[in-house]
């Protein structure tokens, strides 16, 4: 009886190991939404002729890389070529890209290799101006 349940108990471990294993293969990507204030004091609403600019880190495409895009429908609504600085906080890697310039109707976008660990990113408009610009924080696996 003490054989079967130990075989049993093994069974069941290594049933569990390899559903967990097929769930992490299987993840889809995850989107962590932050925001840029472009009006005067960092207003959350924007202004009447400046709105907040929604951007997006796209967790899960490849591993240790993040993809930074608008969060808006299409991936629009990030600045077009707006400065992006990035430290991972697990392996003190860090680095800076840019945003594409938006042309022939591809959303600005870029793709940073940040590592596996957790990150904090941060974004800014070119150009000067009041700007309060966005954060986040993430994942990266």
């Amino acid at each position: 009886m003490g054989t079967v349940r130990k075989l049993g108990i093994v069974a069941a471990v290594a049933a569990a190991s390899t559903l967990s294993f097929a769930g992490v293969a299987s993840a889809a990507p995850v989107t962590v939404p932050f925001q840029i204030d472009p009006a005067s004091f960092g207003n959350p609403n924007g202004s009447f002729d400046v709105p907040p600019m929604h951007c997006a880190a796209v967790v899960g495409d490849q591993p240790g890389t993040a993809r930074i895009t608008g969060g808006d429908p299409g991936g629009w609504g990030c600045p077009l070529s707006s400065v992006i600085q990035w430290v991972n906080l697990s392996t003190g890697a860090i680095g800076s890209a840019q945003l594409s310039d938006g042309l022939h109707g591809h959303p600005p976008e870029t793709t940073v290799q940040t590592g596996p660990g957790q990150v904090a990113l941060m974004l800014n408009t070119v150009g000067g101006g009041v700007v309060t610009p966005g954060f986040a924080t993430f994942s990266v696996h």
